[in-house]
Parts: structure tokens; C-alpha cells; sequence
């Protein structure tokens, strides 16, 4: 019987370490819904899921502090703007998973699939004593003074795809308007809504539609209100990184995030599915009237723009 070399022992032992490796997932936005996948993900494949979840900004931040030692694997970011800028630096792994069928050409690019879909609304307190708003201007009213949230663009990756197709349709004025009449620019998402939930404020412009959805089935007096004159989704981009190391594992955690057990945790907390086999009882894409986002400047361009308008 030959006896295995050191060389081909440790080789072994890397190999059997690598088919078991755990996969490390960098998620923006909802909490739960990470923990379900990862968990559900684990009792699917035996494969655990390493979760950091944060806001877009904390999670870019991270990101770029682990650049020259990659932690990362897979990148679920609230913004399809961040799947563009890392395909134009080469830092996303070419693969379309088997369960993308149904997902629209629009919501899918080689690298990145959305793994759902929020809506950008106005949250209104319905207890607030003024009048229901129907559009963004509206908030920009006298009745408004002073009662007005909304994210930063820099930390909320809706906000900043909303503030983009502004700018691309020459609707500046709406924000001029907004900060003129003493809109505060609360932070993210989270920060911008916790005031109006609580009365103190009236309403969130740029309010994300599954956040004050799921505050509505909680009792809150919080309502969604999709503006007449149009919105924008904001598509959350799954992504493997080039960088993986366990890029097989990662790409079965994109195949069960499009699986339909996923995606109806994805409907779960009200986001829309990617996917449009789903069914869910909320508005959907082909419900809304979309703004475009084509011509729009680049990312630095519209946040240096923004920060213009609230200095």
C-alpha cells in the first residue's frame, strides 16, 4: 500500500475544507428577510450562511475596507446602481441561475439578478391632521412646513435611485421645494420613518413601500401612497463576487434566494418578487407609473447635486 505524500495530504485536507466552507453574505436592508434566506438556505443545502446586514452605506463601507482581503461572497445591496459600478470594475462572477426564468430581462444583467423589488412611496401618517398627499410636490405645501422626513441618498440606496431620476427629469424643484419648506434629511431609511411613526413628523418623501407596508400590518398608523406624477423601484442586486472563494456554494445561494420557497420570503416582507410566477397581494411593477432613470449623471454627480440642494 503507498503511503500518501504530506504534499498530497494537505491537498486533500484543502479540498475537504473548501467543499465545506461557509458562504458570507453582505446584505442591505431587511433583516428578517436575510436571516430567513441564510437559515432556510442551511436546512436546504447543510451549508451555513455568515450574515452582515446593514444599510447600503454601511455595507459599500465594509466592502471597501476588506478590498485588498475579500471577506465577502455574495452582495445583496438595496440599489441596482451598485451592480452596474461593480461590473464596470470587473468585480462580479458571470452566472445566471437555472430559477431566473420568470425574472424579466430588466431586473437581471450577467453578474446580477434582483433578488426583489421595493417601490419608492410618501408614508404618510394617517394621524397627522394633514391632508392625504397624492404627489411628491405635495409635501413641498404649506400644510407640510416642517413636517417633512426623508432619507439620505448617500446612506439609502431607494432614496438615491428616486433622487437620480429627478435629476434625469428635471424635477429638482420638487427637492428645492421640499428643503424651502423644512424638510430634514434624517439619515436612512429607518431614521427618516421612526419620527413619523412616532407623530412628530407627517410624512417620509422617498419612504421605501415594504418597510411602511409591513409598519401598517403592524398596527401603525402609517399608509403608502404611490405620487400620480410617478416613482421609481429600486431592484436589490444579488451578486457573487469574483473574489469568492466559494463561488459553487455561492451560486447555490443565489439559486435558493430565486427558488419559489426564496422568493415567497422575499413577498413575505412585502418586497416584490423578482420573479413573476409569485403571486402576492400588493401593487406591482406593471401597476406603477415609473419614472425613467436614462441620462441620469453619475453616482458622485447626483449625491454631490442632492447635497446642493441641503446644505
Amino acid at each position: 500500500m503507498k503511503r500518501l505524500s504530506f504534499a498530497a495530504l494537505a491537498l486533500g485536507l484543502l479540498a475537504s475544507t473548501a467543499a465545506h466552507a461557509d458562504v458570507t453574505v453582505y446584505s442591505a436592508g431587511p433583516g428578517a428577510l436575510i436571516k430567513n434566506l441564510a437559515a432556510g438556505f442551511t436546512e436546504k443545502t447543510g451549508i451555513k450562511a455568515n450574515v452582515f446586514q446593514a444599510t447600503t452605506g454601511k455595507v459599500m463601507a465594509r466592502l471597501e475596507a476588506e478590498a485588498s482581503n475579500p471577506v465577502a461572497d455574495v452582495v445583496v445591496s438595496a440599489s441596482w446602481g451598485t451592480a452596474t459600478d461593480f461590473a464596470a470594475k470587473d468585480l462580479l462572477l458571470a452566472y445566471e441561475s437555472p430559477n431566473a426564468e420568470t425574472v424579466p430581462d430588466f431586473l437581471k444583467m450577467e453578474g446580477a439578478v434582483a433578488q426583489g423589488v421595493a417601490g419608492l412611496i410618501i408614508a404618510w401618517n394617517t394621524e397627522s391632521g394633514t391632508p392625504k398627499p397624492v404627489d411628491w410636490s405635495d409635501l413641498a405645501k404649506p400644510e407640510y412646513k416642517d413636517l417633512v422626513t426623508l432619507p439620505d441618498p448617500a446612506a439609502s440606496g431607494g432614496t438615491y435611485t428616486l433622487v437620480e431620476a429627478f435629476i434625469a427629469n428635471d424635477m429638482t424643484d420638487v427637492l428645492q421645494g421640499l428643503k424651502d419648506n423644512g424638510a430634514i434629511v434624517a439619515g436612512a431609511n429607518k431614521a427618516a420613518l421612526n419620527p413619523v411613526l412616532q407623530g412628530a413628523k407627517a410624512a417620509v418623501f422617498a419612504g421605501v413601500d415594504y418597510i411602511t407596508m409591513g409598519a401598517a400590518a403592524k398596527g401603525e398608523t402609517i399608509e403608502a401612497i404611490f405620487p400620480e406624477s410617478g416613482t421609481v423601484v429600486a431592484p436589490r442586486p444579488i451578486m457573487i463576487l469574483k473574489s469568492s472563494q466559494n463561488q459553487d456554494d455561492a451560486k447555490k445561494f443565489i439559486d435558493y434566494v430565486l427558488s419559489e420557497e426564496g422568493q415567497q420570503a422575499v413577498a413575505k416582507v412585502n418586497l416584490m418578487p423578482s420573479r413573476t410566477d409569485i403571486k402576492v397581494d400588493r401593487p406591482l411593477i406593471g401597476d406603477l407609473k415609473l419614472l425613467s432613470n436614462e441620462g441620469a449623471p453619475a453616482r458622485d454627480d447626483v449625491l454631490a447635486g442632492f447635497k446642493a440642494i441641503f446644505n
